[in-house]
């Protein structure tokens, strides 16, 4: 067995690997860029190499830092993770050139699996169903349009190297190709140093379904069944699921014959996924073949009990598989949530800074995969993904209540999260029948997600919750104050809670018999009971014999309430500050329609357009890349381009101004 592994990764999947590392007695060293030099993989591992850079390209892309670093720390071994160097042949080979074992399938199989038109080769050669079109690389976009006649809209772009989501890109005319095509390139040379793309049909109402393999290095193989992966944004899994609601046992055996007919072929041997996309027809077609561990690897170790991490490692130390296929148990069923720091009310544009309160949920249904504590500052340079939160029970119904509750017990500050949007999308009715493809997010959610625009039909419970905190802290203040004198005396207890919509009178009072409170919303009966303390910004409570979880920010009298995926605002008042607060003047909102201005901090790619330029509504005006995304920034009007403050290559800071119009 190994006694000491390099991670050649950062953030939760770091994390990830050295719990199971240090569970198999095993010592760890981690890398880090000058940003990460005090992150959480950092403190966790047993020894730490310092590579620099800021950017990817100049620190865990950096092939002859990472051989170096091993080199230093006498690792026997590395794992990659995935991104980065996960699926790169040329790491993996210099890694067997110093003598070191690369934790992962062998070359040939990296090589020819990797390359995603090899891939689809090397596929139907084996009798695997391929998706029509990929199989050559697209180098202009002129071959790229003389293929799309052939292959007919719509189709993707594709990154030949990587996955992902990086460097896809869905076209449906030729126009968006014209747009998408060059992004798609540029994603691609900044994700994995490979600009290559093809070109394949894209199939529409698909589903996104892969099987997890394990095969050892004696050429015996086993499945650990398959994950959903429909829930996606730009190509990007966003929320995963074992097993699938849609694949019916007789799909399921013919999805995993060909897997590991797949596997065989190419001589594979570790943790590896076979992607298909599957029509609502139930055929399904080959994607790709991922030769490293997935982001969403946790759903199968909850039902099957097995650590993928673990068995990578006893494989590449020369193990067997000491598991049968019979002895495979599939138990309930399990979701993940990526939760990506990125404000979905703005198009999901991708949101940095430093995390100023930092809680995350807990439970023996409730397993979170993060990279990140309090204090951690969510960079520009990297992914945007802040953890995994996975929800496990004994049926799916069970686990999606799970999830909506654990979302709930989630709370981050110091930037914007998708915790609101998960939320939302697994409380749809689409989502709690199976009844979704991959174009669910873009159908649903073609402006985005805002929380504070989710109505609530009764909202009762949540002027109770109102009503319970504003009474503690009137309690607090009365007793600071020397007010009260004997129970309740000095502090009021009926009010106004009014939000933008409703104005309702509220009371509250203590029940001594079961020590709860009962609270009357326009005299219909509520009682709450909570042990909740001051200033503690997550709330639960029993209400109505239902235990709830809400997250609170609270600025004097006005309350933000946040609870499954909508964030209200309400204010709880006096009879007189009720009536005071009809004279309030609404604060205006400050005009920016004039200008274009940078949505996050990024790198100005591109300016699309010129000076005095006329340009439609929704016209392309420039690409901005942050966390190894490329953004493009539409017009929202029909204008002219009155002025162009910034050149390309500019470092771009939030709110700064990019162009100006007439």
């Amino acid at each position: 067995m190994l006694k000491k592994i390099l991670i050649a990764n950062r953030g939760e999947i770091a994390c990830r690997i050295i719990k199971t590392a240090h569970k198999m007695g095993i010592k760890t060293v981690s890398i880090c860029s000058d940003p990460d030099i005090n992150a959480p993989h950092v403190n966790m591992s047993d020894e730490c190499v310092s590579i620099g850079g800021d950017t990817s390209i100049d620190s865990y892309l950096r092939i002859d830092k990472i051989i170096d670093a091993m080199k230093k720390s006498n690792a026997e071994a590395v794992h990659p993770g995935y991104g980065f160097l996960s699926e790169n042949v040329n790491f993996r080979d210099e890694v067997n050139k110093i003598g070191k074992i690369f934790i992962g399938p062998p070359s040939e199989a990296i090589s020819s699996m990797g390359d995603k038109i090899r891939s689809k080769k090397i596929a139907k050669a084996a009798g695997v169903s391929v998706v029509p079109g990929g199989l050559e690389v697209v180098p202009d976009i002129k071959s790229a349009v003389n293929q799309a006649k052939t292959i007919g809209y719509p189709l993707m772009v594709k990154a030949s190297a990587g996955g992902g989501g990086k460097g896809m890109r869905v076209a449906f005319n030729e126009k968006e190709l014209e747009v998408n095509f060059n992004s798609a390139i540029n994603e691609a040379k900044s994700s994995f140093g490979d600009e290559r793309v093809f070109i394949e049909k894209f199939i529409e109402f698909p589903k996104h379904i892969e099987i997890q393999v394990l095969g050892d290095q004696f050429g015996n193989f086993i499945h650990l069944g398959e994950r959903e992966c429909s829930i996606q944004r730009r190509h990007q899994k966003v929320i995963e699921e074992a097993p699938s609601i849609f694949v019916t046992q007789d799909l399921r055996e013919r999805m995993v014959n060909e897997a590991i007919q797949l596997a065989k072929a190419v001589g594979y041997y570790s943790a590896g996924t076979v992607e298909f996309v599957v029509d609502k027809d139930k055929n399904f077609y080959f994607l790709e073949m991922n030769t490293r561990l997935q982001v969403e690897h946790p759903v199968t170790e909850l039902i099957t009990g097995v650590d993928l991490v673990e068995q990578m490692i006893r494989i590449a130390s020369g193990e067997k598989l000491l598991m049968s296929q019979d002895q495979i148990k599939f138990e309930g069923s399990a979701l993940e949530c990526r939760i990506y720091a990125e404000d979905s009310s703005k198009n999901f544009l991708p949101s940095i800074g430093r995390l100023t309160r930092y809680i995350e949920p807990s439970g023996k249904n409730t397993r979170v995969d993060s990279g990140v504590v309090e204090g951690s500052e969510i960079s520009m340079y990297y992914d945007p993904m802040i953890s995994k939160l996975c929800a496990h029970s004994k049926n799916r119904k069970e686990s999606i209540l799970e999830m909506v509750n654990a979302l709930d017990k989630y709370f981050i500050e110091g930037v914007k999260t998708n915790r609101d949007f998960l939320s939302n999308i697994i409380q749809k009715p689409e989502f709690l029948n199976g009844e979704y493809s991959t174009s669910f997010i873009t159908d649903n959610y073609a402006d985005g997600f805002d929380p504070y625009m989710t109505e609530v039909k009764d909202k009762t419970k949540l002027y109770a919750v109102a009503t319970f905190i504003n009474y503690k802290y009137l309690l607090r203040a009365a007793s600071i104050s020397n007010q009260l004198k004997g129970f309740n005396k000095t502090v009021d207890n009926n009010w106004y809670v009014i939000d933008k919509e409703n104005k309702s009178n509220v009371a509250i009072s203590f029940n001594n018999f079961n020590k709860s409170y009962d609270i009357y919303v326009d005299k219909k009966y509520l009682n709450l009971k909570s042990n909740w303390k001051i200033g503690y910004p997550l709330f639960s409570a029993i209400i109505d014999n239902s235990l709830m979880y809400f997250s609170i920010k609270r600025n004097g009298p006005k309350f933000s309430i946040n609870h499954k995926g909508a964030i209200h605002d309400i204010l709880v008042l006096s009879n007189r500050h009720s009536e005071l607060n009809n004279f309030m003047i609404p604060r205006k909102k400050e005009d920016n329609s004039k200008y274009l201005m940078a949505p996050m901090p990024g790198l100005l790619v591109s300016i699309l357009v010129k000076k005095n330029q006329e340009i439609e509504e929704n016209q392309p005006l420039a690409i901005i890349e942050a966390m190894k995304m490329e953004n493009i920034i539409k017009s929202e009007k029909k204008t002219r381009i009155k002025k162009i403050n910034c050149s390309e290559g500019d470092s771009l800071e939030v709110d700064q101004i990019i162009l100006e119009f007439e």
